[in-house]
C-alpha cells in the first residue's frame, strides 16, 4: 500500500481548537502517515504556538501566493510521501480516512480519491437549508454526482492526489480560491471579482487532461466531518457563496469548456433541483412551512448561481482570469 502525509493548511487562531482536533484525528489514524504538515498562512502569532504547542507535525508557513492554493502548494513542498492528502483545519477524520483513501491507489489509473465531507453544525442548520445545497458550507450535497465510484473532482476537505500528477499537471492556481480561508459576515460577494471557488474542480480537469485514462475516486467509507460554525448557516452567508460560486464556474467554463466544467451541474440543475423543489412543495401543501422556504432558498439559490455566472462571463472578466491562470500554472509546470 502506498505511504501517504497530510497537509492541513490554516490562518486563524480563531480556529485553534479545531486545528488541534483536526491534527489529533489524523495522528490516531489506523493508517499513520509518514508525516503531518501545518501550513499557517500569513499569521506568524499562530505558526509560533502552532510549532511550540502540537507536537509531531512540522509547521511552516505559506511560502507561496496568499490564500488556499498557496498553503497547499507549500505542504506539497514539504512532504515525501507518494500520496498527499488535504484536509482542512476545522474538519475531522473518522480513523480509517487514510485507510480507506489508499485502496483507491492499488488501480495505477487513479489519479487521486477522496470521499465524503459531512458538516458538524455547531448549531442546528435551519429550516430553510436545502441538503442539495451543502456545497455552499463544504460539504457533500445531495445529488453529487458519482458514476462508477467516479467524481470529476474531489471536495477540497477531503482530498488526496498522486505526488506525481500534481507536480505534472501544475499544482492548484492561486487565481481561484480563497485568499482568506473564512467569512467576515460584513464581506460581500463580488460578482466578477477574484473566482474564490472551484480551485479543486479545475486541477482536477487539468490533470484529466494529461492523464487519458486516469480518474477520480470516490471513497465511501473515507469520512471526515466538515465544521460548519452559526455565521455559515444565514441567508447573507448562503447568498455569498452562491455568487462566488458562479463567479468561479464562468472561469472555469472559458479554462475548461463547459462540457468538462459544467456536465455534473447540467444534471444537477435538470434533475437534482426540480425534483428537490417538487418534493418540498409537496410537504409545503401538507403544511411544512420549512419545506415551503426550502423550495424558495432553492430556487433562490439557483437564480443567483445563474446570474453571477452570467454577468461575469458577459463582463469579459471570466477571460481575464483564466488567461491569468493559465499563465501561473505554465509557470509552475515550467
Amino acid at each position: 500500500m502506498s505511504e501517504v502525509s497530510v497537509v492541513i493548511c490554516a490562518h486563524t487562531l480563531d480556529r485553534w481548537d479545531e486545528l488541534k482536533r483536526a491534527v489529533r484525528s489524523v495522528r490516531t489514524q489506523t493508517h499513520a502517515p509518514r508525516e503531518i504538515v501545518v501550513v499557517v498562512d500569513n499569521n506568524e502569532a499562530l505558526r509560533e504556538r502552532a510549532a511550540l504547542e502540537i507536537a509531531g507535525v512540522t509547521v511552516v508557513p505559506n511560502a507561496n501566493q496568499p490564500g488556499l492554493s498557496g498553503g497547499r502548494m507549500t505542504g506539497a513542498e514539504c512532504v515525501t510521501a507518494t500520496v498527499i492528502a488535504f484536509l482542512d483545519d476545522d474538519a475531522v477524520a473518522d480513523k480509517h480516512w487514510l485507510e480507506e483513501l489508499l485502496e483507491a491507489y492499488r488501480d495505477p489509473a487513479a489519479m487521486g480519491a477522496g470521499g465524503p465531507v459531512e458538516p458538524l453544525w455547531q448549531a442546528p442548520p435551519p429550516s430553510w437549508f436545502p441538503d442539495e445545497f451543502r456545497w455552499v458550507v463544504g460539504c457533500t450535497y445531495v445529488g453529487m454526482q458519482v458514476r462508477n465510484g467516479r467524481i470529476r473532482n474531489p471536495i477540497g476537505a477531503n482530498m488526496s492526489v498522486r505526488a506525481d500528477v500534481l507536480w505534472r499537471a501544475g499544482g492548484f492556481s492561486s487565481a481561484l480560491g480563497r485568499r482568506k480561508l473564512g467569512f467576515s459576515v460584513s464581506g460581500r460577494a463580488r460578482i466578477g471579482g477574484k473566482a474564490e471557488s472551484c480551485e479543486e474542480t479545475e486541477f482536477c480537469i487539468r490533470a484529466a487532461h494529461l492523464y487519458p485514462g486516469g480518474y477520480w475516486a470516490y471513497m465511501p467509507a473515507a469520512r471526515v466531518h466538515h465544521g460548519v460554525p452559526v455565521q455559515r448557516t444565514t441567508w447573507k452567508y448562503f447568498v455569498h457563496r452562491c455568487l462566488v460560486e458562479g463567479t468561479a464556474k464562468a472561469v472555469l467554463t472559458d479554462l475548461a469548456g463547459s462540457k468538462d466544467s459544467l456536465g455534473a451541474e447540467g444534471r444537477y440543475v435538470r434533475e437534482v433541483l426540480p425534483r428537490a423543489v417538487a418534493s418540498a412543495l409537496g410537504a409545503a401543501m401538507c403544511g411544512n412551512v420549512g419545506a415551503a422556504r426550502r423550495a424558495v432558498a432553492i430556487m433562490a439559490g439557483l437564480a443567483l448561481t445563474a446570474s453571477a455566472y452570467a454577468i461575469t462571463r458577459l463582463s469579459g472578466v471570466a477571460e481575464a482570469l483564466s488567461r491569468h491562470l493559465l499563465s501561473r500554472v505554465r509557470l509552475r509546470r515550467a
